[in-house]
């Protein structure tokens, strides 16, 4: 299975009725290894065009045009996680970043 790290997006099995599917972790690799749950944020193919969402492509190893959606956070137990898909860029992860202080109404850094 691998282990899981920040930036990867990885196939998670959630609580009904969202179900299997892809989600982001947020966790920080050295607190990964210390705890039985990781945060997330789930994938979803619907895309509102909002600023709490990061847009991603099949270019960024995804599987289809999909969005993470940082309105919806959550934390699940780590054994949840099935497969890795990818890990996500640098440029990338600076756009989640900004999509979490917009999620969570944080000042601008």
């Amino acid at each position: 299975m691998g282990k899981p790290r920040h930036r990867d997006i990885w196939w998670a099995n959630l609580p009904s009725p969202a179900g299997r599917r892809p989600v982001l972790i947020l966790t920080r690799d050295d607190a990964i290894a210390h705890l039985s749950n990781v945060t997330v944020a789930p994938l979803t193919r619907t895309i509102r065009h909002i600023k709490s969402e990061v847009i991603l492509s099949p270019e960024c190893g995804v599987p289809t045009l999909c969005a993470v959606s940082l309105d919806n956070i959550l934390t699940m137990p780590r054994v949840t996680l099935d497969r890795r898909i990818v890990r996500l860029g640098d440029e990338t992860m600076k756009a989640v970043f900004e999509a979490i202080r917009y999620a969570f109404a944080m000042p601008d850094e």
